[in-house]
Formats: C-alpha cells, sequence, structure tokens
C-alpha cells in the first residue's frame, strides 16, 4: 500500500500547490495569512483536516462566542471535501483592513454532493486575518446568449455535419 507523505500532499484547498507549500505552515502558526483568500484557504483546509482549533482560533473575537465547536466539529467530520472555488474577491489584500471573499466548497455528505456557497467578510484583527461573519451566497447560473447546439443539429461551423459528427468530436 502507498501512502502520500505530508509533505507530497496535495493541498486540499486546491491551489495546485503541495499542503506543505500552501496551507500547512498557516495550520501548524509558522506562517500568519497575508490574505484574507490565504486565510480562507487555511480554513478550508482545516475543515477538510479535522483541525478544528484552528478553525475556533481565527474567527473574530466579535463572533467567535457565535460558533458552536460541536456542529463545526460534526460537519467537519462527517463530510469528504472535495475542493474550494473562490469566485469573487473584493479588497482582502495585503494592505486591505477588511475584505470580502465569495466562494463554493464542494463535499460529500451522507453519500450526496453538496455545494456550499458563502459570501464570507474577513476583517483584520491588529495585524492578523480573522473571518468576521458570512452570508449564503446567490450562485447564478450560467445563462446561454445563443441556445446550445444539440448532438444531431447541423455543426454551426457550417459543413453540413451533425455537430456531432464535426466539432463536437
Amino acid at each position: 500500500m502507498t501512502t502520500t507523505s505530508p509533505a507530497s500532499e496535495a493541498c486540499p484547498c486546491t491551489s495546485g500547490l503541495k499542503l506543505a507549500e500552501c496551507c500547512s505552515p498557516f495550520l501548524q502558526k509558522k506562517k500568519k495569512a497575508a490574505t484574507a483568500e490565504d486565510l480562507l484557504r487555511a480554513r478550508y483546509t482545516a475543515f477538510a483536516r479535522g483541525d478544528i482549533d484552528f478553525i475556533l482560533d481565527t474567527h473574530h473575537s466579535r463572533t467567535r462566542a457565535d460558533v458552536n465547536r460541536e456542529e463545526v466539529e460534526a460537519w467537519s467530520k462527517d463530510s469528504r471535501w472535495l475542493g474550494l472555488e473562490v469566485v469573487e474577491r473584493e479588497a482582502g489584500g495585503e494592505t486591505d483592513s477588511t475584505g470580502t471573499l465569495v466562494f463554493c466548497a464542494r463535499y460529500v455528505s451522507e453519500g450526496k454532493a453538496h455545494e456550499h456557497w458563502e459570501r464570507s467578510q474577513f476583517e483584520k484583527e491588529g495585524t492578523e486575518w480573522r473571518f468576521l461573519d458570512a452570508q449564503p451566497a446567490k450562485h447564478t447560473p450560467v445563462r446561454r446568449a445563443e441556445p446550445k447546439v444539440g448532438r444531431n443539429d447541423p455543426c454551426p461551423c457550417g459543413s453540413g455535419k451533425k455537430h456531432k459528427k464535426c466539432c463536437a468530436v
């Protein structure tokens, strides 16, 4: 059986980096998040790895009392985390004091796939980024400008062939 060492393991936040190069230094408190997105990715990784202390420690002091540790722990433990996609960023850079991120966290729970869409507010507390609050984000489906070309429709390239035998291949 082959095991993946933490140094070569892909980061759960789906940044494309290895865990040791991405979120692990934040989780181990060897490095502080420079941006709100750094903290978001580290918190997602903490959910995926069951590091509840990190999740609670990175809540802003104004909202930390609102967090139910047992609920967070159950959601973390009972889910298989599939990936994180940040779709919108508003401020949250190194020189900002606040930031808002819209993201989709994908996971499987009780055998069903889920997408958790959220608009999260982050705020620096002193010099460190903290998660302040979140609202459900409205996920707007993609609307096509033109109707979708069916497999048996004529190919839009003008070849005269069916789409499935031409450009859809």
